[in-house]
């Protein structure tokens, strides 16, 4: 009898195991036919020059974050590539030097999708364009400008911009520009404009004029409110999260996600490990920290902290940035084989946030990017190789795939379509 029951048990335990790998698997399958049905939008990839040559180029699987291949192997339908420029003097001499850093990068991603690889990637300047390239198998570029500060005193360089294929334009970045105060004032509670100077307040009806969408990721508190009230048209953040969740300057307090829910727009989620868990996101790089330092030491690379940054020289920041992906990977394989290591900040982390803003301003309101190639990236969605992941995550908290449809990219493309059509009315009114 003890033997019989016995074998009802081992039974018991294999029918339960077997059970529990198919549920696992079906929503496996269940993920995978969403995430290839789907648009797949990320809103935020930086870009490096030196990888739009005829030599090296985004058709290699480079250790950049984004490129074909990896977004291939993820399922990454559109990618924004940003014209970032860094923060400089308010003067004359530093916007040029500035707009010609941001005229190398448009011209980048046009190299790209015209010359390089015309057959696998094309820039698209609307929605009709991102369903159209898609539907072709193509991959979809896009531009957002990340730092109005090049555009100078001129407010006729916005026309500028859009003709070169800007779509979303932030007024400032890691620091107050002529445009707009930055979220970085927060640190010592000094201001220039108090939100936005009166050629920022110009540059939003300007955009909604020719059609670009507001981005509201850097600017501060103050300057996003005032957007918000001059704005005719929806904006995004182009790569935030929740403040509730996360206490960082660069991500939206309940206060200010209920301000994106009443004018129309949409925040898309950012996996950035320190603006979703800084907790976790400290404990790591601490640990990490002498590993990283040790991998470039042996591969003969100079290495700097973050805080040295801002003090480096151009081409100590270009081979930083050039270098900084192998290393880190390297650093990363390290720490995961160390019992020691605390954890990362994963993908789990990113759909809290997710989850927290779905309930607080509604599915309409939430979008995902990543920051690929500029600081973002967490454990599981590491680089457009690893995008699926994302997908399999919302799954299995129960969203739907006309909610992950949203998610990914329908209601950023409502966005384009509100702004397009208003500024159509603005133009000919």
């Amino acid at each position: 009898m003890r033997h019989f029951i016995y074998l009802l048990s081992i039974l018991s335990i294999v029918s339960c195991s077997e059970s529990k790998k198919k549920t696992e698997e079906t929503l496996q399958e269940k993920a995978m036919r969403i995430h290839e049905k789907i648009i797949t939008i990320d809103t935020h990839n930086d870009i490096n020059i030196n990888n739009f040559t005829d030599s090296i180029n985004y058709t290699q699987r480079l250790e950049t974050q984004i490129n074909l291949p990896k977004m291939d192997e993820g399922g990454l339908d559109v990618t924004w590539l940003i014209v970032y420029t860094g923060q400089d003097s308010l003067t004359e001499k530093g916007y040029a030097k500035a707009e010609k850093n941001a005229i190398s990068k448009f011209d980048a991603i046009h190299r790209l999708c015209e010359d390089i690889a015309p057959n696998d990637i094309e820039l698209a300047l609307n929605s009709k364009d991102v369903r159209r390239i898609h539907a072709s198998g193509k991959k979809v570029a896009m531009i957002g400008v990340e730092n109005a500060y090049p555009m100078g005193t001129d407010l006729a360089n916005f026309k500028k911009y859009y003709d070169l294929g800007a779509r979303y334009i932030s007024l400032s970045h890691n620091g107050h520009s002529q445009f707009s105060d930055s979220n970085t004032g927060e640190k010592d509670n000094v201001w220039l404009h108090n939100g936005l100077s009166k050629l920022g307040q110009g540059a939003v009806k300007e955009m909604n004029r020719l059609g670009i969408i507001v981005d509201v990721s850097h600017p501060s508190k103050e300057a996003m409110k005032q957007m918000i009230t001059l704005s005719k048209a929806p904006i995004i953040a182009s790569h935030s999260s929740a403040r509730a969740l996360c206490d960082h300057s660069r991500n939206l307090d309940d206060e200010q996600l209920k301000l994106m829910k009443k004018n129309g727009g949409v925040v898309q989620t950012v996996a950035f490990s320190s603006y979703l868990n800084t907790e976790k996101d400290e404990a790591y790089n601490a640990y990490i920290k002498t590993i990283l330092k040790k991998v470039a030491d042996s591969m003969g690379l100079e290495w700097y902290s973050r805080e040295q940054f801002p003090s480096l020289t151009d081409a100590q920041k270009e081979a930083f940035i050039k270098n900084y992906p192998k290393v880190k990977k390297i650093g990363i394989s390290i720490a995961d084989k160390s019992p020691d290591a605390p954890p990362m900040v994963d993908v789990s982390d990113f759909v809290d946030h997710i989850d927290y803003m779905v309930d607080l301003i509604g599915i309409d309101h939430v979008g995902i990017s990543s920051d690929f190639d500029g600081g973002g990236g967490i454990k599981g969605w590491s680089d457009a190789s690893e995008t699926f992941n994302v997908t399999l995550e919302l799954v299995k908290r129960g969203y739907t795939e006309e909610e992950i449809a949203k998610l990914w990219g329908e209601n950023l493309l409502r966005v384009l379509d509100e702004v397009e059509a208003i500024a159509k009315t603005m133009q000919t009114s």
